[in-house]
């Protein structure tokens, strides 16, 4: 480059400035383009969701008016007492004939009259058996001989819920007198129990008109070529336009998922690598009413708009970048190193610097940025250690406050035995706790893996059979790979002691303790359990919680360890729970799953 050109663009960063002001004008252009798309992209996507929810909510407040009115019709039917009486007290045929006559003549009429103040209900039945039954309009009693109401299975259904109504999908009436096609219908059925004994005395199938709620669904439109339709819970096709698929759970898995598990009333859904959108209300039976149409057909206008914005954006932005290339390749450089710095700092490496040597504001930017970097750097290391101090002096105050009380205990126990002149037993004491110490003592640092902790407890039993005169069988399941999560010291010990004193040692006999460690997914499961008495009185409460046991300060101190060991080291998922076996015994579980920022190296992923 020449001497000139040199000079030509060796200038102050306020001249700099000045030159690429001139590049503001684009920024009004620039920022109503972007505006007008961000506002015009929100309102349409808000207009559409909003019609899309309107159209669903209004539909279901009328699909669920005519289901209303079927469940009116029955709760009438019901809580009708010359209806359980009839039902009761109707004589066979030719018996008595002048009350079989006031009976028929009675339930025709009533049922009747029932149906013609409800235009949404078609026919209603009441049914005894397959030999006695009545109904309104059409009814059929050569199909009712047909029809074994108690083998139905929304009869059986209706049983159960001793009255509560049964809502079947869409079908053909199978009562009325309409020939082999009759008409479709959509029953509710409904058991009838008698008041006194509470037996079941007949069935009510209230059958609403099923033209007229498919003809309700088809006046839902969402775009050209979306539907609805209606699901049960457990996504069975109930009510649709295309009959055929009634009575089908619904093929779409993924819709299926939407319906069945999704709590939202909006979800997005592909279908043939299709998208859909979808929308769904419940109804007043617990039903759901759920409508989908493709994507495409919903955003066509606003992806017509984005285009013109986008196009209108793109000519303004290729201008400004034209004019600015040439100056503000200079201009930016300096900004462009910064913002890559910042952005590798962001992803987490503090190890980079910047190199910007002018003598402007973007000079003193960069060594400012190195300096802060280095800074961070800096109080990272300092907060990392003193937390990891922390930490282990926590564990370190955890684990001291139960080494006295074990050691209180052992030597009391020996004690004794040297009292009482049982020195060999008092020297096999002795012995023990020697290996037991010495097994502590190699250990380096507050953390072991779950395979040492459980040679020391084997270790540790001899002392405790010595201390309590009892034979106590240790059988250890483990997986090798879980056997190797680093843990805290003397996690599962203070468990252990638990089952042979409170468990154990009160029945006045020998026992077994199992210790099972097992890994599922990222979580490892120990499980203690013994074959003892279960929990004394008054502990009631670590079944609860075992939290809540150890704030009130009614857990021991040896729960309180393994309680607060969990909650220093591990996700606050997990947890410590206590358990009474249903054959004897008590079952302490703990569930330990590693934090992602775990302290200690290795801590939780095994060695």
């Amino acid at each position: 480059m020449s001497d000139k050109l040199r000079m030509r663009f060796r200038m102050s960063f306020t001249t700099k400035m000045i030159v690429a002001f001139v590049l503001v004008i684009l920024i009004p252009t620039l920022f109503t383009s972007f505006s007008f798309y961000v506002v015009s992209n929100s309102t349409v996507k808000q207009n559409v969701r909003e019609a899309s929810i309107q159209i669903a909510k209004q539909g279901a407040d009328s699909l669920s008016f005519i289901f209303n009115a079927g469940s009116d019709v029955s709760d009438m039917i019901y809580i009708d007492p010359r209806v359980q009486h009839v039902i009761a007290n109707q004589p066979a045929s030719g018996a008595d004939l002048l009350l079989w006559r006031e009976n028929e003549e009675y339930m025709k009429s009533f049922l009747n009259n029932i149906v013609y103040s409800s235009s949404f209900v078609n026919i209603v039945y009441v049914l005894k058996d397959h030999e006695t039954g009545w109904g309104s309009g059409t009814f059929s009693r050569i199909k009712l001989a047909r029809y074994f109401v108690e083998e139905k299975p929304w009869a059986q259904e209706a049983e159960k819920l001793e009255g509560g109504l049964v809502w079947n999908e869409i079908r053909a009436d199978q009562l009325s007198s309409g020939g082999d096609t009759t008409e479709l219908v959509l029953p509710i059925g409904r058991a009838i129990k008698d008041y006194d004994s509470g037996e079941t005395v007949g069935y009510i199938l209230v059958n609403l008109n099923g033209r007229k709620v498919i003809d309700k669904i088809d006046e839902m439109k969402l775009g050209k070529t979306g539907s609805f339709m209606v699901v049960n819970g457990e996504g069975r096709i109930m009510v649709a336009s295309d009959t055929e698929s009634i009575g089908q759970i619904v093929r779409n898995e993924e819709l299926l998922a939407h319906v069945t598990g999704n709590p939202y009333i909006e979800f997005e859904f592909k279908r043939d690598e299709v998208p859909y959108y979808g929308v769904k209300q419940t109804l007043s039976n617990g039903w759901l009413l759920v409508g989908t149409v493709p994507v495409h057909e919903i955003t066509d206008r606003l992806s017509a708009l984005h285009r013109n914005i986008l196009f209108s954006f793109g000519i303004f932005t290729l201008l400004g970048i034209g004019m600015g290339l040439i100056i503000a390749s200079r201009v930016t450089q300096p900004v462009k190193q910064l913002t890559r710095g910042m952005k590798q700092v962001q992803k987490g490496d503090l190890t980079v610097r910047t190199d910007v040597n002018t003598n402007d504001e973007f000079g003193l930017m960069s060594h400012q940025f190195n300096k802060m970097i280095g800074d961070i750097n800096l109080l990272m290391e300092q907060v990392t250690e003193e937390q990891r101090l922390k930490q282990e002096a926590e564990l370190r105050a955890a684990v001291h406050r139960i080494n006295p009380h074990f050691l209180f205990n052992t030597l009391g126990t020996i004690r004794w035995l040297i009292k009482y002149g049982q020195s060999e037993r008092a020297y096999e004491g002795i012995s023990a706790l020697t290996r037991l110490l010495e097994a502590n003592m190699g250990r380096k640092g507050n953390f072991i893996t779950i395979a040492e902790e459980l040679d020391i407890i084997e270790k540790y039993l001899v002392i405790l059979e010595m201390r309590y005169s009892r034979r106590f069988t240790l059988h250890v399941r483990k997986d090798e790979e879980a056997a190797k999560l680093l843990v805290p010291r003397m996690l599962i010990q203070p468990l252990v002691e638990n089952a042979i004193f409170h468990g154990i040692v009160p029945k006045g006999s020998d026992g077994e303790i199992v210790i099972e460690v097992a890994r599922e997914g990222e979580a490892t499961i120990i499980t203690v359990f013994d074959d003892g008495i279960g929990l004394l009185p008054g502990k009631e409460k670590v079944l609860e919680s075992v939290e809540r046991a150890v704030k009130d300060g009614e857990a021991g101190i040896g729960l309180q360890h393994v309680y607060e060991c969990t909650r220093l080291y591990f996700d606050r998922e997990s947890g410590v729970s206590i358990h009474s076996r249903e054959e004897g015994g008590t079952l302490a579980r703990i569930l330990l799953i590693p934090k992602e920022d775990a302290y200690v190296a290795g801590n939780h992923r095994g060695r």
